[in-house]
C-alpha cells in the first residue's frame, strides 16, 4: 500500500514539531552552560559586562547547534513516534496495511532536508558567527593580539602589542621542510596600535629560525629617503608551528569556502587534513540524520508503555546516540593521523549508523 501525501505531511508535521521542540531544549541548555563557563572565564575581568559574555555565547551557539543536531533529530523521531503510537495512529495506520518503511520514509525525507539546509545556509551564517567569537575569545579572555589569515589573496600575519605592531602579507607563501618561503613580501610597522612608521618590501623571504630573512629589500620610512637593501632580518615570535596551528579553524568556515580554500591551502604545500575532514563531514551528515531516525525508530516504534520497559528504551536510545557520537570521535582522529582514508573516516559513522537502523528494522518487522 502507497501512503497518502496527507498522512506523509502529517507524520513529516509531526517529527518537525518534535525535532524543534528537542532543539531548542537542548540548545537553550548549551547556552546556558555557555555563559556560565564565559562568567567563569572571565571573573576578575571588571570590564567585560553580562552582555559581552552573552553576545559571546550566541555568537558561539550556532557551532554547538551543529554538533548536536543528530541527538536532536534522534530524540525528535522518538517523541513523534511514541506520540503517534500512544494515540494509536501508527496501529490504525498498520492495520490499514501500511509498512514501517512507508510511515518512515517522511520522516527520513524531512531529515535529510534539514541536514540540506543546516549545511548549505545556516552553516554559513554559523561559521561567521564563530569566526567572530573566536576574535571576541581571541582579545577579551586570552589577550592575544597574533591574528593571520590565507586566502586568494595571499597570506595576513599580524602580531604585537599596544607598543608595537608589525602587520605582515606575502602575494605567495610555500612550504619546504620546516621554513615558510614567502614571495612579493611586505611588511608595515607601527609605532603603538595605529602609528606607522616604516614599511618594508621585498622580492622574498623566508620565515625560519624566528625570523624573517628578507631578500632585494627596499625600506621606507617617514622623513627619510627609500633605501634598497640586498637582504634584511627582521625578528619575529612568530614561528612555522603557530603558523600552521592557527589558520582559520574549519569550524570557522562556511561550506562554499571550504573547497577554494583546501585547493589554495594545499597549492601552499600546507596540510589541509583538518579542512578536508570538516568538508565531508558536513557532506555527510544528511545521512547521519536520516540514520538517526532509523536508529530512533529502533527504540520507539514498538514501545513497552510500562515504566520499565519504556525506561529501558529511553537509555538504549540515549546510548545508541552517545556510541554513535564517540565512534564519530575516534574514526575522526584515526582520518585526521591519516591512519584511515579522509573520507572514510568522515562518512564511517553515518553509514555505520544507516546500516545498524536499517538491520534492526529488517529484523523487528521481516524477522
Amino acid at each position: 500500500m502507497r501512503l497518502s501525501l496527507t498522512l506523509s505531511t502529517y507524520i513529516g508535521r509531526q517529527f518537525l514539531l518534535a525535532f524543534a521542540a528537542a532543539l531548542l531544549v537542548i540548545a537553550g541548555v548549551i547556552f546556558l552552560f555557555d555563559v556560565i563557563e564565559l562568567i567563569r572565564r572571565a571573573a576578575g575581568r571588571g570590564d567585560l559586562g553580562l552582555a559581552t559574555l552573552m553576545t559571546m555565547a550566541v555568537l558561539k551557539l550556532p557551532q554547538m547547534v551543529h554538533m548536536i543536531l543528530p541527538f536532536a533529530v534522534m530524540i525528535g523521531a522518538m517523541l513523534s513516534f511514541w506520540r503517534l503510537t500512544r494515540t494509536h495512529e501508527l496501529v490504525v495506520a498498520r492495520a490499514a496495511g501500511i509498512s514501517a518503511w512507508e510511515f518512515l520514509a517522511p520522516v527520513v525525507a524531512v531529515s535529510v532536508l534539514v541536514g540540506i539546509f543546516e549545511v548549505m545556509a545556516v552553516n554559513p551564517l554559523g561559521a561567521a558567527m564563530y569566526a567572530r567569537f573566536q576574535r571576541m575569545q581571541d582579545e577579551l579572555l586570552l589577550n592575544k593580539s597574533g591574528s593571520f589569515d590565507l586566502s586568494e589573496i595571499g597570506l595576513w600575519l599580524r602580531e604585537g602589542d599596544d607598543r608595537r605592531q608589525v602587520v605582515v602579507h606575502a602575494e605567495d607563501v610555500r612550504q619546504e621542510g620546516l621554513a615558510l618561503h614567502l614571495k612579493e613580501v611586505h611588511i608595515f610597522l607601527f609605532d603603538g596600535p595605529d602609528r606607522f612608521f616604516r614599511r618594508l618590501s621585498a622580492v622574498s623571504g623566508t620565515l625560519e629560525n624566528g625570523a624573517f630573512a628578507l631578500k632585494d629589500v627596499w625600506q621606507m620610512e617617514g622623513g627619510k629617503p627609500s633605501q634598497h637593501l640586498d637582504q634584511i632580518s627582521l625578528p619575529t615570535e612568530l614561528t612555522l608551528e603557530r603558523v600552521q596551528d592557527n589558520f582559520a579553524a574549519p569550524e570557522a568556515m562556511s561550506f562554499w569556502q571550504l573547497p577554494a580554500f583546501i585547493s589554495f591551502f594545499e597549492k601552499a604545500g600546507f596540510a589541509a587534513t583538518k579542512h578536508r575532514m570538516h568538508f565531508q563531514a558536513l557532506l555527510a551528515s544528511p545521512l547521519l540524520y536520516a540514520s538517526m531516525v532509523l536508529i530512533a525508530a529502533l527504540f520507539s516504534l514498538r514501545p513497552n508503555m510500562r515504566a520499565g520497559g519504556l525506561l529501558i528504551r529511553v537509555g538504549g536510545g540515549v546510548g545508541a546516540g552517545f556510541a554513535i557520537y564517540l565512534f564519530s570521535k575516534v574514526i575522526f582522529a584515526f582520518g585526521l593521523s591519516s591512519t584511515l582514508p579522509q573520507i572514510l573516516a568522515a562518512w564511517s559513522p553515518a553509514l555505520v549508523a544507516l546500516l545498524i537502523g536499517v538491520s534492526g528494522l529488517f529484523y523487528l518487522e521481516d524477522g
